[in-house]
């Protein structure tokens, strides 16, 4: 296959897959506790959408069923659609600025600045407040941006960020945070399962509310990343190469370390710490398509939406009535793959 033969493969998949994922997160709302039929959810959601809503009923579907697609499911679905996209794309960019294929969204200890604002919001029981479950997205999103603003400027060397340096802090703050949280865990027994369900990872609280909220972060940020993907490119053949090219590989770097965090801290707030995402997309997207990150960017969006939307409906449907944390199941997923990646990298080096 020639080069022009793959693009046009390339943009004829690229709607396919969007097809596909919206089939994915239909099929997904029919999934659950309650026995609804497809029918009934297919009605309800599309008495959702403008102008198709003059011509579907839903007086003869029960209120309960109604509100459970509307009020439970569909909110699930949308937000984990989100969080997927967030953590894959940032964790392509990282992949591609650090030149390390093990490097995921939370390589910068965000997500443990997150885990000790939500633990810290646990503790004085902000979740009692007006704010109610808010206030612990509230917390968690400040931890994760102090975090981030620390990380930096323990790494920051005048002008400049060393990627090994900021590595190395990213690695230091996090344990530190982590060992922090254990300390409050000891002394706040109380508290300790809601910690501890919380950095597990979990979407059953979604509400449309935090949908806009991750939306907002998403749509800029998500912008921002694709506009730099040639930049991207060109910095993955070497910062040397790159700054005699005309890329200005600090600038780019900052930008994207900024961006990301910033979409990363937003999605760890309103649903905990969801391991792997960012990892395992953007390798298998690599593996299928290519290292391009014109092509890696877009699809790692699709393909982690689909990944969490699925993953979300295992936690809620596989051991129901109970419900599983998602992040659980992301790293069953992810944890062999991550070895099946150190193992292929030992290969390498033998």
């Amino acid at each position: 296959m020639n080069l022009d033969d793959k693009k046009k493969m390339i943009r004829f998949m690229f709607p396919v897959s969007i097809i596909l994922l919206f089939c994915i997160m239909l099929l997904s709302s029919t999934f659950g506790t309650a026995n609804i039929a497809f029918t009934e959810t297919l009605s309800v959601i599309l008495s959702k959408i403008p102008f198709l809503n003059n011509f579907i009923s839903i007086s003869e579907i029960p209120k309960n069923h109604i509100l459970i697609i509307s009020k439970i499911r569909l909110p699930r679905i949308f937000l984990s659609a989100l969080i997927g996209m967030g953590l894959s794309i940032v964790g392509a960019s990282f992949q591609a600025i650090f030149k390390n294929p093990m490097a995921d969204p939370y390589i910068l200890g965000i997500s443990s600045g997150a885990a000790l604002g939500a633990a810290l919001g646990f503790v004085f029981k902000l979740e009692s407040s007006f704010l109610g479950s808010a206030s612990i997205t509230i917390t968690a999103f400040i931890g994760s941006i102090l975090t981030t603003v620390v990380v930096y400027t323990i790494a920051k060397v005048r002008n400049k960020i060393p990627t090994n340096t900021l590595l190395l802090a990213g690695i230091s703050v996090s344990f530190l945070l982590s060992s922090l949280i254990s300390v409050i865990m000891v002394f706040n027994r109380n508290e300790v399962e809601k910690i501890v369900f919380w950095t597990m990872g979990s979407v059953s609280a979604a509400n449309y509310n935090e949908i806009i909220l991750l939306l907002c972060f998403l749509c800029v940020g998500i912008l921002i990343i694709i506009a730099l993907s040639k930049d991207l490119n060109i910095i993955l053949t070497g910062d040397d190469t790159a700054k005699s090219l005309g890329v200005e590989v600090d600038k780019v770097k900052k930008v994207i370390l900024v961006v990301s965090s910033m979409i990363v801290a937003a999605c760890v707030s309103v649903s905990g710490i969801i391991g792997f995402v960012g990892l395992i997309i953007p390798h298998v997207v690599r593996i299928l398509l290519g290292p391009d990150n014109k092509i890696l960017l877009p699809f790692s969006l699709v393909f982690g939406a689909a990944f969490m939307v699925i993953s979300d409906t295992l936690a809620r449907t596989i051991a129901a009535p109970a419900e599983i944390p998602v992040g659980a199941i992301t790293a069953l997923f992810g944890a062999p793959y991550f070895i099946y990646l150190l193992i292929k990298s030992k290969k390498k080096v033998m």
